[in-house]
């Protein structure tokens, strides 16, 4: 009768109101973006919000893009890490589109591997480059390097009025 009793409550939570957290793992990057356009409306968005931008580079074909986006999607913590101070956008680099040219600007980060992190100032400015494999713990990530790494580089960070407040 208990075991009855457990089964219903869990079905019934799993119906009501327990939201499984689902992502589209194969949809994270859009190989047919116009990735300059979408790169300079992040900016814009950035001004406004006063945030930074944080490229996510690599593609569906990733792995460990997949990871990285899951990892901090399913995490409250990290999450909150990163909408708080970046507007984010995940430029594609496939074999469909390898956005040559926005990642020459960039100072060719694909060269650390993918996924790779670039974070620029609201005006466009590349602050940092970060290799994830830096981030990595094992067959996934660390969360205190990676909440480490968005704190470092978040608007308040690099705000001269932060080190004079300590």
């Amino acid at each position: 009768m208990k075991l009855y009793v457990w089964t219903l409550l869990l079905s019934v939570g799993i119906i009501t109101g327990a939201k499984a957290q689902t992502h589209d793992l194969n949809n994270i990057y859009n190989p047919s973006a116009n990735a300059k356009a979408d790169i300079e409306a992040a900016e814009q968005q950035a001004v406004k919000e006063k945030k930074h931008v944080l490229l996510q580079i690599g593609g569906n074909w990733c792995i460990w893009c997949k990871r990285f986006y899951k990892f901090v999607e399913d995490d409250p913590e990290l999450k909150e890490l990163l909408n708080k101070n970046y507007v984010v956008y995940h430029l594609n680099y496939s074999k469909e589109n390898k956005n040559l040219p926005i990642l020459q600007s960039l100072g060719y980060p694909q060269r650390f591997g993918f996924p790779v992190m670039v974070i620029l100032d609201a005006k466009g400015n590349r602050l940092h480059t970060q290799n994830s494999g830096l981030l990595e713990s094992a067959d996934t990530y660390d969360k205190k390097k990676v909440a480490d790494f968005l704190k470092q580089w978040s608007p308040d960070a690099l705000n001269p009025a932060h080190y004079i407040n300590e």
